[in-house]
């Protein structure tokens, strides 16, 4: 007998598999790090730093998958409503974190927080964008919602500029990480510009 050949709904649902597994992974690592007290002396600092590079690094795959579709490597498009949640996911993370250890659930202090610091203020303003794109990201409300749920699921472009500014208004003298995703946020922002221009200019000629 042969080698079983894998067919391609099996195939696709083993990349699904390990897709899943690759966004829950630093999950894990964060909560082993909780569990085996080994995120050093300043354990909430280091929650926070973790949590919002992955919703960030998340944001920017999201971004790329279309471009990256176009030019022939769809694989990151077919995964992109995971990658999606597994980003809110990440950036509700961050922001409980800063609730429990920052603010203690104090609605007084959240407040205060809000009113005095720009980067708390444009980063919960990111969640608050996103999070109607996590609770519409089904078939059944795109099929719902119709044209309006990609005009809604635009604010995706608004909550890249918000957590660019949210990592530029958090580093003080080191804004490495700053430029990184605003670089990479930007580029492919000026790409989906880009196509929409295009296509009335294309009619045109």
């Amino acid at each position: 007998m042969g080698v079983p050949v894998l067919r391609a709904p099996r195939l696709e649902r083993l990349w699904w598999v390990v897709v899943f597994t690759l966004c829950l992974s630093p999950f894990c690592l964060i909560v082993y790090g909780v569990v085996a007290n080994t995120l050093g002396p300043d354990p909430a600092e280091v929650l926070m730093h973790q949590t919002g590079e992955w919703a960030i690094r998340l944001l920017v795959v999201v971004l790329a998958a279309r471009p990256m579709a176009r030019w022939g490597w769809p694989a990151l498009f077919r995964f992109r409503r995971m990658f999606g949640l597994y980003m809110f996911f990440y950036t509700t993370l961050h922001l409980l974190v800063f609730a429990q250890v920052y603010v203690g659930w104090d609605v007084a202090i959240l407040l205060e927080e809000l009113l005095e610091r720009p980067y708390v203020m444009v980063g919960f303003a990111g969640w608050v964008l996103l999070a109607p794109l996590a609770l519409t990201s089904s078939d059944g409300m795109r099929r719902r919602l119709r044209q309006r749920w990609r005009q809604l699921h635009r604010l995706v472009y608004a909550v890249s500029v918000l957590a660019v500014l949210h990592v530029l208004w958090l580093s003080r003298s080191d804004i490495g990480d700053a430029v990184l995703y605003g670089i990479l946020l930007g580029s492919l922002l000026l790409w989906r510009l880009w196509q929409k221009w295009k296509r009335p200019l294309a009619a045109r000629l």
